[in-house]
């Protein structure tokens, strides 16, 4: 079994009109052995921009810290937030600069612009960035939420039909994953608000 996944994980950005979802399985394993139902994934970096970061629990981790450190840098010298763009980039350089031992995560990053346009995109574990206007998947259960997402998806749907969505495709899609699932949590971001809910899934 590969390292990326040892923990198990489900992750979604999905892109609607002016605002995006972004969602992520709430189970920590080891291979497949459940040890907790209520393991973060998904971070906020600021009102408009999160990052969900699949793959190794202990990477994932010190990937947040990390992030956020350089995060509050960024905001204490320019006096502003990180573009959704330039954020990727710094995301990127972190994973590319520890390539020839690297941070066992595959990111992905959701944002909006100032002018409410959203933004996402992920990257593999040295920092090759893949830029898409409708979804991202990552974690274990991708090969499903891709299967998931691109029948269910839509382009243009309000915070209402855009967290409907994502909410089933994640759930029909970690119901195909051994070692991801046991419910999950999804963000819906716009520019006045950020909707967060919990959803209940199979826990067997």
């Amino acid at each position: 079994m590969s390292i990326t996944s040892y923990n198990g994980s489900a992750l979604i950005a999905m892109v609607g009109k002016d605002c995006f979802a972004i969602a992520s399985d709430r189970r920590l394993g080891v291979n497949f052995q459940t040890i907790a139902c209520d393991f973060q994934r998904i971070f906020k970096i600021h009102d408009h921009l999160y990052i969900g970061l699949s793959g190794l629990a202990t990477d994932v981790q010190t990937m947040h810290q990390r992030l956020n450190f350089r995060h509050k840098l960024y905001q204490l010298r320019e006096e502003r937030n990180m573009r959704p763009e330039t954020f990727a980039s710094l995301v990127s350089a972190m994973l590319y600069e520890k390539r020839f031992g690297p941070y066992f995560c595959e990111p992905i990053i959701a944002g909006l612009n100032d002018d409410g346009t959203p933004f996402i995109c992920t990257t593999d574990l040295i920092g090759a960035k893949q830029l898409a206007k409708d979804f991202v998947v990552s974690g274990t259960a991708s090969e499903s939420l891709y299967g998931a997402c691109e029948s269910m998806y839509k382009p243009d749907l309000g915070p209402d039909e855009l967290f409907e969505v994502i909410s089933q495709a994640l759930l029909a899609s970690v119901d195909r994953d051994c070692i991801s699932g046991w419910g999950g949590i999804v963000h819906v971001v716009t520019p006045n608000q950020v909707i967060t809910k919990t959803l209940k899934g199979r826990m067997d």
